[in-house]
């Protein structure tokens, strides 16, 4: 039985269901059930389309098939093996995620802080007293009705001359 070292790939990125079980020598079916079980296997186009592989993948399913047959290995064990052959995420990607993490939960207890002082707000009785920490809201101011009266007829002196229509009789 060749192994993933032995088989000739071809140099393209992406290939088809068909070209893969040609490859690895496997009945479609077979894809299929390495699919379900490595379920990171192969790529959806879209909707309806048939599902591509690329050339990692190839690889992979090469050494599936390996630990597999040639090795004896259950699925669950291949899928064990190749969790330990992984490598590892580099040490930034911890700290990244440490970083983020602690960002978050700032965020997040800004957040309860922001609601608490709302709640607390909220909580006494209209006209008593209650000093803001931050902010205060207040009611919009209206608009004075002098300017509202002066506005109006200049708006009719700027327009067009209006037409009435005679009477009817």
């Amino acid at each position: 039985m060749a192994s993933a070292e032995t088989v000739q790939i071809p140099n393209r990125s992406l290939f088809r269901q068909p070209e893969v079980c040609e490859i690895a020598q496997v009945q479609p079916y077979v894809l299929r059930s390495w699919e379900a079980e490595f379920p990171d296997l192969g790529v959806k186009k879209s909707e309806g389309a048939a599902r591509v592989y690329r050339r990692a993948d190839v690889e992979r399913v090469l050494r599936i098939k390996h630990l597999l047959f040639v090795d004896g290995l259950t699925l669950a064990g291949v899928r064990r093996k190749m969790l330990e052959e992984a490598p590892a995420p580099p040490a930034e990607a911890a700290a990244l995620d440490e970083l983020l993490s602690s960002d978050a939960r700032e965020r997040i207890l800004s957040v309860r802080k922001t609601l608490r002082e709302l709640s607390a707000m909220l909580a006494h009785a209209p006209g008593g007293k209650w000093e803001p920490a931050e902010f205060e809201l207040a009611a919009p101011v209206p608009r004075s009705t002098a300017r509202k009266v002066a506005s109006a007829p200049a708006k009719r002196a700027s327009g067009a001359a209006v037409k009435r229509a005679p009477k009817k009789k």
